[in-house]
């Protein structure tokens, strides 16, 4: 299986992913570093202008970090898969002595795996970059960052591996409508379910329903790999 993940990731040029992920890495790095030590999110009386609850910089960086994730694995499931139904070169790789099924986990889990550890470098970057900044200059958020804290990471871990799992909803989408594009307004419009408000009402940081909400991922990620004839009609 490895193989065939580093295939898929020859095939499609990963180089170019990879370049991404350092541009968002610093991209993002950079504005919430803006955001906590240059006053842009303070109020002209010098307070803290953030919604209820996002007072600490950890909730800044998992909202941009993971927006932008969800968005670029949605992207990489057009390329790589929803694609490659469109331009009927799928057929072509279907025609390899190896089952249809292992060829298409092959495609998910090159673009999982990659989105999954690459968030996380994100993350543990600018994270790091965090705690170096408020060594020297006064944040205007609460620097509730513990890099020596295993729950901590274990917190950063969990929902880095969320994000990119909702990424099959988009993946799933995007092959009933054939249509990449439609993969990536549907990773646009999870991310606004999942962190998006309407006054006071949000339903980011609901553990019951993001859960829910990844067991579907799975569980339509399953008909894709297991029923690739009805994908490709």
């Amino acid at each position: 299986m490895m193989k065939l993940i580093k295939l898929e990731w020859m095939k499609n040029n990963i180089g170019k992913y990879v370049i991404k992920a350092v541009l968002l890495a610093v991209i993002i790095g950079s504005f919430v570093l803006a955001l906590a030590f240059l006053g842009i999110a303070d109020d002209p009386d010098g307070t803290l202008d953030a919604a209820p609850g996002a007072a600490g910089i950890s909730m800044t960086v998992e909202m941009f970090s993971n927006m932008a994730y969800l968005m670029l694995t949605g992207s990489m499931f057009g390329t790589f898969i929803i694609n490659s139904y469109k331009n009927r070169t799928m057929e072509l790789m279907f025609s390899y002595p190896i089952r249809r099924q292992k060829i298409l986990a092959s495609q998910v889990l090159a673009v999982w795996l990659f989105s999954f550890g690459a968030l996380l470098l994100t993350k543990f970057f600018i994270y790091l970059a965090i705690v170096a900044g408020a060594g020297y200059w006064q944040s205007s958020f609460v620097i509730d960052v513990a890099p020596g804290s295993l729950s901590f990471w274990k917190m950063v871990v969990l929902r880095s591996f969320v994000t990119v799992s909702l990424g099959l909803i988009c993946l799933f989408v995007g092959l009933a409508m054939k249509s990449s594009k439609a993969a990536l307004v549907a990773s646009f419009l999870l991310f606004l379910l999942t962190q998006g408000n309407v006054g006071e009402f949000s339903l980011a940081g609901n553990g019951i329903f993001v859960s829910v909400l990844t067991v579907i991922s799975f569980v339509l990620a399953g008909m894709v790999v297991c029923r690739p004839q009805t994908s490709a009609e």
